[in-house]
């Protein structure tokens, strides 16, 4: 049993204090250790025993009494024991203040934790532990900077173990987890026989640095040091839940259970506990477990995590205003940093959404992005809260992100498809099919309302093939399929839509054995496909489906609505009225309901019931129903149109009062083109053609393309426009577009507009036609056969009254004056021709005047053939004397053609009978030029007897004296002979292409001088032709004989002796026979 002992003073005798039997009243201490003046280090340890027993109060009046200015004084020179009493009550209240919630609690102690330290350090202030406690006081504070320059100051130059632990707690406060880990090594190093939490925080350190192993290791040693230590089996427990395997969790949950039995307030321990259970549905067990956590805990994240579990259990229960309490406790425990703790901003925005905060859950999910910017969840919340804000663009935007980062996460592509359909119905349909083949992918089923929502944007483009079969998938098998496959036939059921409250049709399919139920969540889709087939003109099925949705669900207002829509579309208004009748008795201040009765009511000319329901439509909404308004809009228009009992005055006010309408739908949706349309109809009745051009060409842009947005009467407006500006080219074209487009060409209404525009363009056939097109479609509506004999009428008078008319122009005007007479008359014979607004006498007026104009057209017409007789005449004439003209021409052209080639033939002969000469000549040289190689062997032979061809050469003076190697080159020299032949030629024929005018003006024979010319330029001539020879040909051979005679004196020469054939007397030889073979080329 522990005890200390207090001395007497002045005496050896000591007190004994057994410390577990510390008296509760500290006061008998405190007088004890006053009266012995005993140590202050007695103080300081009672003090401590008090606080272990958690005495808290006579630990603080033990130390607070050791602190006084009346110990101080006794005890000056004691600084040790004073410094250490008065750092214990700086620990202290610095513990308090950090556990401490209050605000100002916490901050009143601080400040004494604050005066306490700075009353040690004034004792002594280089005390190490003061410092120390100055640190954990700072860091309490979260003055982490100070804190670490604290224990700096405490650490000193030794080896300091605590100020080393406050600063590794710095560092790891500071995220610098290698520094703090460095840190508590060191202390290990100082140290070695350390507590086990030093090791704790290396473990701490390696879990952040992810070295998870070697964390798991000192968690192991702290353990093995210490098998009790909560911390490690925590931090234990918490790596094992982290990996994800039943293995795992399974150790991980053991370790946490264990803790608490060894320690049942541990809030970390509790916290996971709470976790665990709140996945297992234990919801009583996390609500205990974390209220435990959240009365033992001090620690700011911890309990944010035990306010977190808390407000998720009572979530999970529908409890949401108990779940955004501890939400928000839970995000306050953190001081509003989504950075520490992010889960409850997540948790509070999904709570807030579903109680109708919009701007307050956007506002905490846009705190989650900053954490976690990429989270798809939370980016497909933001997209959802952007939509029903209106910012349909941001929203757009979270969606488009959302399924960049998770292409595969089909729920974003269903949202962002959700968002788009009404701004980019393509964009849309691409996302709800990619929604649909990665559920598909996945092995998931489609939702009916995906595939519906692909078959209505199917439906919108106008693909009805696609929008079926999306449909039917999404429908399944039903009594539908039948019908749609027509395996069943509607003529045998009986379909109608005057039937419409017979069920026997029904009653009968169930007898055959046939299923017509209609689960809850198909009726959308078959209503949806039952429209499809009506635009398909498949109206029995549709009526049939509209029929079977009523019989299984009475109250589906749509389905009255449609067969009233089809009854009126068969002019069978009563019906009509009758289905919507029908629908009001479902709910009689149903808007669509009742703006369709007004309509049918208007239509039925009943104006006054019309303008009440269309009243009781518009209050139904209070005001705010587009349609209500505008059905309002129209009833003034036409109310101000009404052909009886005009009054300007009261026109006026009906079209002003319109225009009201339309501007106030205009006023709450700037895009609704059916007032657009209704503005510009206004503005148009008032002569504003330009605003009123411009607001219908807008119109028409916006509403082209869309199978929902069908308006042809903007087209008709547009085409009026045209017309009053006189344009009739563009009102034509208008006119005819919307015929095509809508119509398919059998409107009668816009024939009759088409007609006019004709009639006033003066385009008289096209009116004809037109109004003979709107009598096909119309047979018994005699305005139309009025307007064809007027039209015919004055076809014929404005043809007569022309000046210049031809005679078909006026037997055209006689057969339409006939018909004219024809129609007017048939029109007179009629006998209900009031009925259709018509004066027989008016009528009388236009037969007598197309009759007088017949007898006028058929006189001008006898005119017209004799002027037509006479003009065929003269053309006859003219025609006759053209032909003959052209006769004469023709023959003039052959004559000179057949001179022509007469000149081209005889050329042509001339140059064949100079091509025969030039190959005659060519010819005789062959021949020649083997003669004189006979000669010349002669010639040889007789210089070896006596050289008697020496003198032949002299006398006849034709040939040149040559010597031997002259004679030895002669055969190497054929051939360029030849080949310069052959350029003589060339020459020849150029010469003779050249001379042709000449050849022209005088033809003669080429003689045989030309011939002997030619050989002697090619240095070719024959040695035994005829001696009557040209001049030219008689100096070149006289040039060749001197030579020849120069040669014979220079082999008579007495000291001649033989040369070689490269002598210098041999090669003069060769210079003269060069020099004269260059005069026979310049001679050339």
């Amino acid at each position: 049993m522990a005890s200390v002992y207090i001395p007497v003073q002045n005496s050896e005798e000591e007190v004994r204090v057994v410390l577990d039997q510390l008296p509760r009243d500290a006061s008998d201490i405190l007088d004890i250790l006053k009266a012995e003046q005993a140590p202050l280090d007695l103080w300081l340890i009672i003090a401590r025993e008090y606080f272990k027993q958690g005495k808290i109060d006579q630990f603080r009046q033990i130390l607070e009494e050791g602190s006084s200015s009346d110990i101080d004084e006794y005890y000056a020179d004691v600084k040790y024991e004073r410094i250490a009493i008065l750092n214990a009550l700086g620990a202290y209240y610095s513990y308090l203040g950090k556990t401490e919630t209050k605000h100002k609690e916490k901050e009143d102690f601080f400040i004494m934790a604050t005066q306490y330290y700075n009353k040690a350090s004034r004792i002594d202030m280089h005390e190490p532990t003061t410092w120390v406690g100055k640190g954990q006081l700072l860091l309490a504070k979260g003055e982490i900077d100070n804190a670490f320059q604290a224990f700096t100051i405490g650490l000193g130059n030794s080896d300091n173990v605590p100020a080393l632990l406050g600063q590794a707690s710095v560092e790891f406060y500071r995220g610098r987890f290698s520094e703090s880990l460095q840190l508590y090594k060191r202390v290990l190093q100082v140290h070695p026989g350390c507590p086990a939490a030093v090791r704790l925080g290396i473990g701490l350190c390696r879990y952040k640095l992810g070295q998870l192993d070697k964390a798991r290791q000192a968690f192991d040693r702290v353990l093995q040091a210490n098998p009790d230590n909560v911390e490690a089996l925590v931090a234990l427990g918490i790596m094992d839940l982290q990996a994800n395997d039943s293995l795992g969790m399974r150790r991980g949950m053991e370790r946490m259970q264990q803790a608490f039995e060894i320690y049942p307030y541990c809030a970390s321990a509790l916290n996971y506990l709470a976790n665990h259970f709140f996945f297992t549905g234990q919801h009583f067990l996390v609500e205990q477990l974390t209220e435990t956590a959240l009365a033992v805990s001090t620690h700011g994240p911890t309990k944010s995590h035990s306010f977190y579990n808390l407000a998720r259990s009572y979530h999970s229960k529908g409890d949401y205003e108990k779940a955004g309490m501890y939400y928000m406790a839970a995000i306050k425990e953190t001081n509003n940093k989504p950075q520490e703790f992010v889960f409850p901003y997540f948790g509070l925005g999904q709570v807030q959404l579903k109680l109708g905060e919009l701007k307050g859950s956007v506002s905490n999910f846009e705190k989650v992005l900053e954490v976690y910017p990429d989270n798809c969840e939370t980016l497909k919340a933001l997209g959802h809260l952007y939509t029903q804000l209106g910012k349909t663009e941001k929203a757009l935007e979270y969606m488009r992100k959302a399924t960049k980062l998770d292409p595969r996460d089909a729920q974003a592509f269903v949202g962002l498809g959700e968002l788009l359909i009404s701004s980019d119905t393509g964009a849309a349909l691409d996302a709800f099919k990619m929604a649909r083949t990665l559920m598909k992918k996945g092995g998931q089923e489609v939702p009916i309302e995906v595939l519906n929502d692909i078959g209505a944007l199917h439906f919108e483009k106008e693909e009805f093939e696609s929008a079926l079969d999306n449909f039917k998938e999404a429908l399944g098998d039903g009594i539908w399929i039948s019908f749609l496959d027509e395996k069943e036939k509607l003529e045998e059921t009986g379909v109608s839509v005057q039937g419409y409250k017979d069920t026997g049709i029904f009653h009968r399919l169930i007898e055959n054995g046939h299923s017509v139920d209609v689960p809850w969540n198909k009726v959308t889709t078959l209503f949806n496909m039952a429209r499809l087939l009506e635009q398909l003109h498949k109206t029995e099925t549709a009526t049939f489906l509209y029929r079977l949705i009523l019989f299984k669900y009475p109250g589906y207002i749509d389905a009255y609505l449609r067969l009233a829509a089809s009854a009126r579309a068969q002019n069978n208004l009563p019906l009509a009225i009758e289905l919507v009748n029908e629908a009001l008795k479902v709910d009689d201040k149903n808007p669509n309901a009742l703006s369709l009765l007004g309509e049918l009511e208007l239509k039925n000319d009943d104006w006054v019931k019309a303008k009440e329901t269309l009243r009781a439509a518009n209050d139904a909404t209070d005001g705010k129903d587009s349609y209500a308004i505008l059905s309002l809009g129209n009833w003034n228009y036409f109310a101000a149109m009404r052909n009886e009992k005009r009054n300007p005055k009261l026109e006026a006010t009906h079209l002003e009062k319109a225009k009201e309408l339309y501007t106030k739908v205009l006023t709450q949706h700037s895009s609704n083109m059916y007032a657009a349309n209704g503005s510009g109809i206004i503005l148009a009745e008032k002569g504003q053609f330009d605003i009123a051009k411009d607001i219908f060409t807008q119109v028409q842009e916006a509403a082209s393309g869309s199978v929902f947005l069908q308006m042809p009467d903007v087209w008709v407006n547009l085409a009026h426009v045209y017309f009053a500006q006189g344009n009739f080219a563009l009102a034509v074209k208008m006119y005819q577009n919307c015929l095509r487009k809508f119509f398919y060409n059998t409107d009668s209404q816009i024939l009759l507009y088409l007609a006019r525009t004709h009639y006033e363009a003066e385009h008289w056939q096209e009116c004809k036609k037109t109004l003979l097109r709107a009598i096909h479609l119309t047979p018994s509506n005699y305005t139309f056969r009025f307007d064809l004999g007027a039209v015919m009428q004055k076809s014929s008078s404005s043809t007569l009254q022309k000046k210049k008319r031809t005679a078909d122009e006026v037997r055209s005007t006689v057969t339409e004056a006939e018909n004219a007479v024809r129609v007017f008359t048939q029109l007179s014979a009629a006998s209900d021709l009031h009925v259709h607004g018509f004066d027989s006498k008016k009528i009388q007026t236009h037969v007598q005047y197309c009759t007088h104009l017949l007898e006028g057209a058929k006189v001008h017409r006898e005119a017209a053939e004799r002027e037509e007789l006479q003009n065929r005449q003269r053309l006859e004439v003219a025609r006759q004397a053209a032909l003959a003209e052209e006769a004469r021409r023709k023959a003039e052209e052959h004559r000179k053609y057949q001179l022509e080639k007469r000149k081209q033939e005889d050329e042509l002969r001339r140059l064949k009978q100079e091509e025969e000469k030039i190959q005659r000549i060519k010819e005789q040289w062959k021949s020649n030029t083997h003669g004189s190689h006979k000669r010349k062997e002669r010639a040889e032979d007789d210089d070896g007897e006596g050289r008697p061809s020496e003198r032949k050469r002299k006398k006849g003076g034709k040939r040149r004296k040559k010597d031997k190697s002259s004679r030895a080159r002669h055969y190497e020299d054929d051939d360029e002979e030849a080949a310069t032949m052959d350029e003589v030629e060339d020459e020849d024929a150029n010469t003779n292409y050249n001379r042709e005018e000449e050849n022209q003006e005088a033809e003669e024979p080429v003689d045989d001088d030309d011939a002997h010319d030619l050989l002697a330029a090619a240095g070719l001539e024959d040695p035994d032709a005829d001696d009557e020879v040209p001049a030219s040909v008689a100096r070149r051979r006289r040039a060749l004989s001197s030579s020849d005679e120069e040669g014979e004196l220079m082999e008579g020469h007495p000291n001649s002796s033989p040369q070689k054939e490269n002598s210098p007397g041999r090669q003069e030889e060769s210079n003269v026979e060069e020099e004269d073979d260059a005069n026979l080329n310049d001679e050339e």
